[in-house]
């Protein structure tokens, strides 16, 4: 039976990250039920950095990874992880209230958020259909991911360190008897502390543990890329988000990729791309365009696991000692992996929450089991 310091369950960017940082000074074992890290829901990220995206204290923890991601530690990765984008907000003239709230909202966290009207618009993204749209919030300081890397960056990193990944390693089982034994299909494995950082199976490992669930619930996104008419340019056309988040595209290797931006409850699985989904993420869509959406290059779905409040969840479980929660990352994972990292690896080890998270205004509080309500 290999033994460690902590147990990470599951390989996608929550577990990766926070291995890596906990491997700094610990023996740490990351199991992972498929053959291939981030399968389900890592490896299908949008990919967009954005500061004015979810709510106070993702927008904190967001902002506090930026950093990592400007200036990753050397060897991390053979190439810049951020590159140049920017994100438009926009509105109809029916969404004039959603526009001055995410506004005032991204105010609070990038000074560099402004209010542009419909011809600056335009110039921005010159295949909207004039008309459509009557102003958008122009976040100039946004940031595709490069998700692969920063992925695989944190990957290697822990190996470099001594820690272990094990692929095809479904968690059967979990039991504690002083320490927490892991039964899974590629072993036994034993550790004083267990990191659910399962995803969209995270409630799934915490019956198994016999703790509490968090009432966590994965929800499909559907996405795909189109082509888009000859000559028209796209490479350096911000992403465009329906300002109440019922559809975005943003360029994708020559091309668009879109989304309907769902929300559709799921049974933690394989996701796959249902056909209304993307005939309305195609109806949205065209209605903004000046061309339509023709043929789907590619197609596709994951997974995006939230709890009530859409906050993630990190800190250990009260009711099952040596059981540590890193959960609920929804939309948010990608973007706030340097931070979150850094935080659960901090709480797991008993240490002190980051003090330049904490003068963010966040603390671990915000994103403890118990702020629930559920005595987990």
């Amino acid at each position: 039976m290999e033994t460690a310091d902590f147990i990470v369950i599951g390989a996608g960017i929550a577990g990766a990250s926070a291995a890596y940082e906990l491997s700094r000074d610990a023996r740490v074992i990351v199991l992972e039920r498929e053959s291939q890290p981030g399968y389900h829901t890592t490896g299908r990220s949008a990919a967009l950095y954005t500061e004015v995206y979810g709510n106070r204290v993702i927008r904190a923890i967001t902002s506090g990874s930026r950093a990592f991601f400007e200036n990753p530690p050397p060897g991390f990765a053979e190439h810049p992880l951020l590159a140049p984008r920017g994100t438009l907000l926009i509105g109809r003239e029916d969404q004039e209230g959603s526009l001055a709230l995410a506004l005032e909202e991204g105010r609070r966290t990038v000074d560099a958020v402004s209010l542009i009207g419909a011809d600056e618009l335009l110039t921005r993204v010159p295949f909207l259909k004039p008309g459509y749209a009557k102003a958008a919030v122009w976040e100039p300081e946004a940031r595709d991911m490069d998700v692969h890397a920063i992925h695989h960056g944190f990957l290697k990193g822990l190996r470099a360190r001594g820690g272990r990944v094990i692929t095809d390693a479904e968690v059967l089982g979990l039991a504690a008897n002083g320490d927490w034994i892991v039964e899974t299909r590629a072993g036994s494995f034993r550790a004083p502390v267990v990191i659910n950082a399962a995803g969209a199976w995270a409630d799934v490992v915490a019956r198994l543990a016999g703790a509490r669930t968090v009432g966590l619930v994965p929800k499909r996104r559907t996405a795909f890329t189109f082509d888009v008419p000859k000559g028209t340019p796209v490479e350096k056309v911000p992403a465009v988000i329906d300002v109440d988040e019922t559809w975005y595209i943003k360029p994708e290797s020559g091309r668009l990729l879109g989304s309907p931006a769902d929300e559709t409850p799921s049974e933690p699985c394989d996701a796959q791309p249902e056909e209304l989904d993307l005939a309305i993420a195609v109806d949205r869509i065209e209605q903004a365009l000046s061309f339509g959406v023709g043929r789907f290059h590619s197609k596709w779905a994951g997974l995006r696991s939230f709890v009530a409040d859409k906050t993630m969840v990190a800190g250990f479980a009260k009711k099952t000692p040596g059981f540590f929660w890193l959960a609920g990352q929804g939309g948010y994972g990608i973007q706030t992996c340097p931070g979150m990292a850094r935080i659960a690896a901090d709480l797991a080890r008993g240490r002190p929450f980051p003090a330049d998270m904490a003068d963010r205004g966040i603390d671990a509080v915000d994103l403890s089991p118990e702020r629930l309500g559920l005595e987990v």
